[in-house]
């Protein structure tokens, strides 16, 4: 198992700009060489109203967008909680982006009470997601957040001005 310590001090050097979508691609990145047993690790965005939308990410092109009602990121944006799954094909409404997946965990990241995206990561090893691993992994997010100005996606569908 991976030293998730010494993978979020590793990351925090990492992330030298504030720059999101920067700090995203190099997350991504970095996720993707450091923790073994991974096919896909990517952001979604949420962007317009129970919609989210593919970010940067490391794998095979991946389905987009994906709606709040549908799937395990799905599920992780409407509770605004970490959902670790097993075996993905036990899930009834999973969205197969890559047939090689069967285990998946996905972070929502959060700016104040506001869904800014979610974290997904995909294995092709079922049971690959322990809870020390979502715990590592919720802690990188954290990391990320920390390290970046994420602008207020939910403006734009207020009818205002926003960073992005």
């Amino acid at each position: 198992m991976p030293d998730y310590t010494l993978l979020a001090r590793q990351l925090e050097a990492l992330l030298d700009a504030r720059n999101w979508l920067t700090n995203s691609a190099q997350t991504c990145a970095f996720i993707m060489q450091q923790v073994p047993d991974l096919n896909w690790v990517g952001f979604y965005l949420q962007r317009q109203p129970e919609l989210l939308t593919l970010g940067p990410f490391q794998g095979k092109p991946a389905c987009n967008p994906i709606p709040f009602s549908k799937g395990v990121c799905g599920a992780a944006a409407r509770s605004r909680e970490t959902q670790r799954i097993d075996d993905v094909h036990a899930i009834a409404d999973h969205i197969a982006c890559d047939a090689a997946s069967n285990a998946e965990l996905v972070v929502p990241i959060l700016c104040g009470a506001t869904l800014w995206g979610v974290l997904d990561l995909d294995s092709p090893r079922r049971g690959r997601f322990s809870p020390a691993d979502q715990e590592g992994l919720e802690a990188l997010v954290e990391v990320f957040v920390r390290r970046s100005e994420l602008p207020d996606f939910s403006l734009a569908w207020q009818g205002k001005p926003s960073a992005w």
